[in-house]
Protein backbone atom coordinates (compact mmCIF):
# COMPACT_ATOMS: atom_id res chain seq x y z
CA UNK A 1 0.00 0.00 0.00
CA UNK A 2 1.39 3.41 -0.96
CA UNK A 3 2.68 5.68 1.81
CA UNK A 4 0.62 8.69 2.77
CA UNK A 5 2.37 11.91 1.69
CA UNK A 6 1.63 15.18 3.47
CA UNK A 7 3.15 18.53 2.39
CA UNK A 8 3.98 21.10 5.06
CA UNK A 9 4.81 24.69 4.37
CA UNK A 10 7.98 25.55 6.30
CA UNK A 11 8.78 28.74 4.43
CA UNK A 12 11.91 27.18 2.91
CA UNK A 13 10.50 25.37 -0.08
CA UNK A 14 8.29 23.08 1.98
CA UNK A 15 8.86 19.63 3.41
CA UNK A 16 7.45 16.20 2.72
CA UNK A 17 6.06 14.00 5.46
CA UNK A 18 6.24 10.32 4.53
CA UNK A 19 4.87 7.66 6.92
CA UNK A 20 5.12 9.96 9.89
CA UNK A 21 8.63 11.31 9.20
CA UNK A 22 9.64 14.53 7.51
CA UNK A 23 11.99 14.52 4.49
CA UNK A 24 13.58 17.73 3.23
CA UNK A 25 12.25 18.89 -0.12
CA UNK A 26 14.78 18.98 -3.03
CA UNK A 27 16.58 22.30 -3.37
CA UNK A 28 16.92 24.18 -6.68
CA UNK A 29 20.07 23.36 -8.71
CA UNK A 30 23.07 25.54 -7.96
CA UNK A 31 26.16 25.43 -10.16
CA UNK A 32 29.49 24.68 -8.48
CA UNK A 33 31.42 26.63 -11.13
CA UNK A 34 32.44 29.98 -9.69
CA UNK A 35 30.98 32.96 -11.48
CA UNK A 36 33.30 35.06 -13.59
CA UNK A 37 33.81 38.72 -13.12
CA UNK A 38 32.58 41.20 -15.76
CA UNK A 39 36.19 41.70 -16.91
CA UNK A 40 36.62 37.95 -17.44
CA UNK A 41 33.39 37.86 -19.42
CA UNK A 42 34.65 40.69 -21.62
CA UNK A 43 37.98 38.90 -22.29
CA UNK A 44 36.37 35.50 -22.88
CA UNK A 45 36.14 35.75 -26.71
CA UNK A 46 39.79 36.84 -26.94
CA UNK A 47 40.87 33.83 -24.86
CA UNK A 48 38.87 31.54 -27.13
CA UNK A 49 40.72 32.85 -30.18
CA UNK A 50 44.11 32.70 -28.43
CA UNK A 51 45.47 29.89 -30.62
CA UNK A 52 44.26 31.64 -33.76
CA UNK A 53 45.79 34.96 -32.76
CA UNK A 54 49.09 33.29 -31.80
CA UNK A 55 49.44 31.56 -35.18
CA UNK A 56 48.36 34.68 -37.04
CA UNK A 57 51.65 36.36 -36.18
CA UNK A 58 53.88 33.27 -36.51
CA UNK A 59 56.08 32.55 -39.50
CA UNK A 60 54.41 30.78 -42.43
CA UNK A 61 56.06 27.53 -43.50
CA UNK A 62 55.29 26.38 -47.05
CA UNK A 63 56.13 22.87 -48.25
CA UNK A 64 57.90 23.01 -51.61
CA UNK A 65 56.34 19.77 -52.86
CA UNK A 66 56.73 18.52 -55.59
CA UNK A 67 59.97 20.48 -56.14
CA UNK A 68 61.28 19.01 -52.88
CA UNK A 69 60.36 15.56 -51.50
CA UNK A 70 57.63 15.66 -48.90
CA UNK A 71 58.66 14.74 -45.37
CA UNK A 72 56.52 12.03 -43.79
CA UNK A 73 56.70 10.31 -40.43
CA UNK A 74 58.78 7.11 -40.20
CA UNK A 75 55.67 5.01 -39.51
CA UNK A 76 53.61 6.55 -42.31
CA UNK A 77 51.43 3.97 -44.09
CA UNK A 78 52.22 4.18 -47.81
CA UNK A 79 52.61 1.71 -50.66
CA UNK A 80 52.86 -1.97 -49.70
CA UNK A 81 55.94 -4.13 -50.19
CA UNK A 82 56.41 -7.90 -50.36
CA UNK A 83 59.66 -8.73 -48.58
CA UNK A 84 62.31 -11.40 -49.14
CA UNK A 85 64.59 -13.47 -46.94
CA UNK A 86 68.35 -12.75 -47.03
CA UNK A 87 68.98 -15.54 -49.55
CA UNK A 88 66.35 -14.15 -51.94
CA UNK A 89 63.38 -16.46 -51.25
CA UNK A 90 60.02 -14.70 -50.85
CA UNK A 91 58.44 -14.38 -47.42
CA UNK A 92 54.86 -14.62 -48.70
CA UNK A 93 53.40 -18.11 -48.22
CA UNK A 94 50.05 -17.40 -49.91
CA UNK A 95 47.97 -17.86 -46.74
CA UNK A 96 45.53 -15.10 -47.81
CA UNK A 97 45.17 -13.76 -44.25
CA UNK A 98 45.90 -10.26 -45.54
CA UNK A 99 43.01 -10.55 -48.00
CA UNK A 100 40.66 -11.74 -45.26
CA UNK A 101 41.71 -8.89 -42.95
CA UNK A 102 41.26 -6.16 -45.58
CA UNK A 103 38.05 -4.21 -44.81
CA UNK A 104 37.94 -2.73 -48.33
CA UNK A 105 38.43 -6.05 -50.20
CA UNK A 106 41.42 -4.52 -51.97
CA UNK A 107 43.77 -7.55 -51.86
CA UNK A 108 43.57 -10.66 -54.03
CA UNK A 109 45.88 -13.65 -53.50
CA UNK A 110 46.23 -17.00 -55.24
CA UNK A 111 48.61 -19.55 -53.72
CA UNK A 112 50.50 -22.39 -55.41
CA UNK A 113 52.67 -25.29 -54.25
CA UNK A 114 56.44 -25.05 -54.15
CA UNK A 115 58.31 -27.80 -56.00
CA UNK A 116 61.94 -28.86 -56.18
CA UNK A 117 62.30 -27.04 -59.49
CA UNK A 118 60.18 -24.03 -58.52
CA UNK A 119 60.91 -23.10 -54.88
CA UNK A 120 59.82 -19.50 -54.38
CA UNK A 121 59.41 -19.43 -50.58
CA UNK A 122 60.31 -21.60 -47.58
CA UNK A 123 57.73 -24.24 -46.83
CA UNK A 124 55.00 -25.73 -48.98
CA UNK A 125 53.27 -22.80 -50.68
CA UNK A 126 53.91 -19.34 -52.06
CA UNK A 127 51.86 -16.46 -53.39
CA UNK A 128 51.60 -17.11 -57.15
CA UNK A 129 49.25 -14.16 -57.73
CA UNK A 130 49.25 -11.09 -55.51
CA UNK A 131 47.26 -7.96 -56.33
CA UNK A 132 46.44 -4.79 -54.41
CA UNK A 133 43.78 -2.48 -55.82
CA UNK A 134 44.79 1.02 -54.72
CA UNK A 135 41.46 2.36 -55.92
CA UNK A 136 39.97 0.58 -52.90
CA UNK A 137 42.83 0.52 -50.38
CA UNK A 138 42.28 2.79 -47.36
CA UNK A 139 45.84 2.29 -45.98
CA UNK A 140 44.57 1.11 -42.60
CA UNK A 141 47.44 -1.36 -42.08
CA UNK A 142 45.24 -4.28 -40.97
CA UNK A 143 46.77 -6.46 -43.70
CA UNK A 144 50.31 -6.10 -42.37
CA UNK A 145 49.12 -6.91 -38.85
CA UNK A 146 47.55 -10.14 -40.12
CA UNK A 147 50.64 -11.37 -42.01
CA UNK A 148 52.25 -14.26 -40.03
CA UNK A 149 55.67 -14.03 -41.74
CA UNK A 150 56.11 -10.24 -42.00
CA UNK A 151 56.03 -10.69 -45.76
CA UNK A 152 53.81 -7.64 -46.24
CA UNK A 153 54.86 -4.26 -44.89
CA UNK A 154 54.12 -0.65 -45.83
CA UNK A 155 56.64 1.87 -47.11
CA UNK A 156 56.68 5.67 -46.94
CA UNK A 157 55.87 6.02 -50.64
CA UNK A 158 52.60 7.87 -51.20
CA UNK A 159 52.74 8.99 -54.85
CA UNK A 160 50.27 6.51 -56.29
CA UNK A 161 48.26 8.65 -58.69
CA UNK A 162 48.02 7.51 -62.30
CA UNK A 163 46.22 8.22 -65.55
CA UNK A 164 44.43 4.84 -65.76
CA UNK A 165 42.46 2.65 -63.37
CA UNK A 166 44.38 -0.43 -64.49
CA UNK A 167 47.65 1.18 -63.46
CA UNK A 168 46.48 1.42 -59.86
CA UNK A 169 46.05 -2.35 -59.56
CA UNK A 170 49.55 -3.41 -58.49
CA UNK A 171 50.69 -6.93 -59.37
CA UNK A 172 53.21 -9.10 -57.51
CA UNK A 173 56.14 -7.86 -59.58
CA UNK A 174 55.21 -4.28 -58.68
CA UNK A 175 55.13 -5.05 -54.95
CA UNK A 176 58.17 -7.31 -54.53
CA UNK A 177 61.09 -5.69 -52.74
CA UNK A 178 64.17 -5.26 -54.96
CA UNK A 179 67.00 -7.74 -54.49
CA UNK A 180 69.49 -6.59 -51.88
CA UNK A 181 73.19 -7.09 -52.42
CA UNK A 182 74.01 -10.83 -52.33
CA UNK A 183 70.45 -12.14 -52.76
CA UNK A 184 69.61 -14.73 -55.39
CA UNK A 185 66.56 -14.35 -57.59
CA UNK A 186 63.88 -16.94 -56.78
CA UNK A 187 63.13 -19.70 -57.52
CA UNK A 188 65.94 -21.70 -55.99
CA UNK A 189 66.23 -24.36 -53.25
CA UNK A 190 66.19 -23.53 -49.56
CA UNK A 191 69.42 -23.49 -47.59
CA UNK A 192 70.44 -27.13 -47.29
CA UNK A 193 69.42 -28.81 -44.05
CA UNK A 194 66.89 -26.15 -43.06
CA UNK A 195 63.11 -25.91 -42.83
CA UNK A 196 60.80 -22.92 -42.88
CA UNK A 197 61.28 -22.66 -39.10
CA UNK A 198 64.92 -21.61 -39.44
CA UNK A 199 63.87 -18.98 -41.97
CA UNK A 200 61.18 -17.56 -39.68
CA UNK A 201 63.65 -17.41 -36.78
CA UNK A 202 66.13 -15.38 -38.82
CA UNK A 203 68.83 -18.04 -38.86
CA UNK A 204 69.30 -17.74 -42.64
CA UNK A 205 71.45 -14.70 -43.34
CA UNK A 206 72.78 -15.25 -46.88
CA UNK A 207 72.72 -17.70 -49.81
CA UNK A 208 75.06 -20.67 -49.71
CA UNK A 209 77.46 -21.95 -52.36
CA UNK A 210 75.06 -24.82 -53.11
CA UNK A 211 72.25 -22.40 -53.85
CA UNK A 212 74.54 -20.31 -56.08
CA UNK A 213 75.61 -23.45 -57.98
CA UNK A 214 71.96 -24.47 -58.49
CA UNK A 215 71.02 -21.09 -59.94
CA UNK A 216 74.15 -21.06 -62.11
CA UNK A 217 73.18 -24.44 -63.54
CA UNK A 218 69.52 -23.55 -64.12
CA UNK A 219 69.90 -19.88 -65.07
CA UNK A 220 73.53 -19.13 -65.96
CA UNK A 221 72.66 -15.62 -67.15
CA UNK A 222 70.92 -14.61 -63.91
CA UNK A 223 72.19 -11.11 -63.02
CA UNK A 224 72.11 -11.83 -59.28
CA UNK A 225 74.77 -14.56 -59.53
CA UNK A 226 77.82 -12.30 -59.45
CA UNK A 227 77.05 -10.64 -56.12
CA UNK A 228 75.80 -13.91 -54.61
CA UNK A 229 79.03 -15.70 -55.58
CA UNK A 230 81.07 -12.99 -53.91
CA UNK A 231 79.09 -13.19 -50.70
CA UNK A 232 79.00 -16.98 -50.56
CA UNK A 233 82.73 -17.16 -51.37
CA UNK A 234 83.52 -14.79 -48.52
CA UNK A 235 82.07 -17.31 -46.08
CA UNK A 236 78.90 -15.37 -45.27
CA UNK A 237 76.55 -18.11 -46.36
CA UNK A 238 74.97 -20.79 -44.18
CA UNK A 239 76.77 -23.98 -43.25
CA UNK A 240 75.33 -27.26 -44.50
CA UNK A 241 73.38 -28.95 -41.77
Amino acid sequence: MADDIVHKDTGQGGAVQRSGREVAAPQPYQSLIPKRSPLEDALGPAAGFGVTIKNFFSKTVTEQYPREPARVKPRFHGRHQLNRYPDGLEKCIGCELCAWACPADAIYVEAADNTAEQQFSPGERYGRVYQINYLRCIFCGLCIEACPTRALTMTNEFELAGPTREGLIFEKQDLLAPLADGMLTAPHPMVEGTTDTEYYRGEVTAPTAAQVDWVAEQRPDDPSLAAARTRAGAGEGQETR
